[in-house]
């Protein structure tokens, strides 16, 4: 079967093979397509998009271990800059949370999802002037599969068997096991292409790829400069000369730079700055609902959290409530320690609801023996925004059970690399994916590469083997279910709230519908926004 490119692209595929409602269903009908991803364009798009001037983009979680090679991309500055500007994946992922073509024009499946192939676009080039070719696009997948890979995609490529080139336009990838969410998949923002090197592998430490911006300099955790591409393959794009990301973790510095001129874009608003920023003629505030969950994530393999019931002690001493109302200001909703976000298909629920009971709490920890429970968690504000201040308001609410919380304020740089997937119990941020079996695979799977909970559950695992294959929707909601109860029971996720992107900036910077399943746009603000003042 055949899968156009386009808007609706996406929603053919779920459709076609019924493993999963349709994206239309999947938004949660016409209300929500606006409401669930993305945004409606932006009144000052109406004049249409212009060309010229330049985007300064501030981010708050660069790293200076950052770096150009695609598998270690877990910050926006690498996302927004190199997965958005620099480069672009086989497909794309539009505002509405359905799928383009990019470097590929269609695909087609076979074999029961299992064979798939993809007629790749002619005519592209390489910044530094080479034809872009289905080898390119080859070596950049299997650059993520070689041994030992720690590649934030392996997830995604484990599930491939073999990748071959067939004629001058043609990639076909052959998977262990049926995948209707396979071309999903491979929006994925680590998946991005880079030319193949003579004998194997790609040229990554270049710099070049395919998209709508050539590398000018690169600082890591500080900066990423970069130029329009003259020989990019979409027409009319991009607007900008140049763009920049520039790293600002502390949220005051971020907003002082925005009222300043220094920068024409912030993310991640301090949600007290609000009506200052409200009340600010030359600026607008723009949220972008999303798949987004802020949690603390505890390891379940690493004492004392190897015991499920002082993990259960502390999910009931965390009053999310009150982390929303002081925190986040109401602007959040709660999470019941299950990631799936109530938009997203196949989201159930999973009782109890982890309400705020420190008698409880107590009482589960006297039963099992444990006393004077002291445990470290590591917080930073580039962990997520507020996280320092939602650690102080956890410890005081886990005080009142008897749980003794050394709160541990980790650097700001380095975190993602010396605390997440290293410190026990840590403060994290998630994106969300857009399909279940993404999510799981990237996070809760007993060899998910990015499992900061360590959870490890032959049940879980074996309902994930299952559900992708699926091809009744009602057995495979029910699998789904099983799973999400697991976690909320069993797992070592403490899912603090649900929120939105938030993003201040210059009313100098114009765009259309913004998408929400990535932050800055789905990580294409570069490609996609322009200047009203040009």
């Amino acid at each position: 079967m055949r899968y156009p490119t386009g808007p609706i692209g996406g929603q053919i595929l779920a459709q076609a093979m019924s493993l999963a409602p349709s994206r239309r269903a999947f938004l949660g009908g016409a209300a929500a397509v606006a409401g669930a991803f993305c945004l409606p364009a932006s009144l000052r798009a109406e004049e249409g998009p212009k060309r010229g001037g330049r985007l300064r983009y501030g981010v708050n979680d660069g790293s200076q271990q950052d770096s150009l090679e695609p598998g270690s991309w877990a910050t926006v500055m690498c996302g927004a800059a190199f997965n958005g500007a620099l480069c672009n994946n086989l497909v794309e992922l539009l505002p509405d949370g359905s799928l383009a073509g990019d470097l590929a024009e269609s695909w087609e499946e076979a074999e029961g999802a299992t064979r798939w192939t993809f007629t790749l676009r002619k005519g592209v080039l390489f910044h530094d002037g080479r034809p872009f070719t289905p080898e390119d696009a080859r070596q950049s997948l299997m650059h993520h599969m070689g041994e030992g890979s720690t590649s934030g995609a392996l997830a995604i490529v484990s599930q491939i068997k073999e990748i071959a080139v067939e004629g001058e336009d043609r990639l076909i990838v052959t998977l262990t096991q049926g995948n209707a969410d396979f071309p999903y998949l491979l929006s994925d923002y680590h998946l991005s292409i880079f030319p193949a090197k003579e004998g194997g592998g790609i040229d990554w430490e270049s710099g070049i790829g395919t998209g709508a911006f050539k590398l000018d300099s690169f600082e890591p955790g500080v900066a990423v400069r970069l130029l329009r591409n003259p020989n990019y393959h979409k027409p009319g794009l991009p607007h900008f000369d140049e763009v920049e990301f520039i790293a600002i973790p502390d949220r005051s510095a971020r907003l002082n730079a925005l009222l300043t001129g220094e920068v024409d874009v912030i993310e991640d608003v301090d949600i007290r700055n609000v009506p200052l920023i409200e009340r600010n003629p030359d600026l607008v505030l723009h949220r972008t609902p999303s798949l987004r969950h802020l949690t603390f994530d505890m390891n379940c393999q690493t004492a004392p959290f190897d015991n499920p019931v002082v993990r259960k002690a502390l999910k009931l001493s965390l009053d999310r409530e009150d982390v929303i109302a002081k925190v986040f200001l109401g602007e959040a909703e709660t999470g019941n320690d299950n990631p799936v976000a109530r938009i997203m298909p196949f989201w159930a629920e999973t009782p109890p609801e982890h309400r705020y009971d420190p008698e409880a709490a107590r009482a589960l920890l006297a039963e099992a023996g444990i006393e004077g429970l002291t445990v470290d968690l590591s917080v930073a504000e580039s962990a997520f925004p507020g996280a320092v201040e939602a650690g102080v308001l956890f410890r005081e609410h886990a005080a009142k059970a008897g749980i003794t919380i050394n709160l541990v304020q980790e650097a700001d740089d380095g975190y993602w690399d010396n605390v997440w997937l290293v410190k026990p119990f840590n403060a994290a941020d998630w994106y969300g994916r857009v399909t279940l079996d993404w999510l799981f695979a990237t996070s809760y799977t007993s060899d998910a590469p990015w499992n900061n909970t360590g959870f490890k559950n032959a049940r879980f695992d074996e309902l994930h083997a299952a559900a992708r294959s699926e091809t009744d929707p009602a057995t495979r909601g029910e699998q789904y279910a099983e799973m999400q109860q697991i976690l909320h029971d069993d797992g070592g996720v403490i899912t603090v709230a649900f929120v939105s992107w938030l993003l201040a900036m210059s009313r100098a910077i114009g765009h259309g519908e913004t998408g929400g399943i990535l932050p800055a746009d789905n990580h294409r603000c570069a490609e996609r926004w322009w200047r009203t003042d040009v």
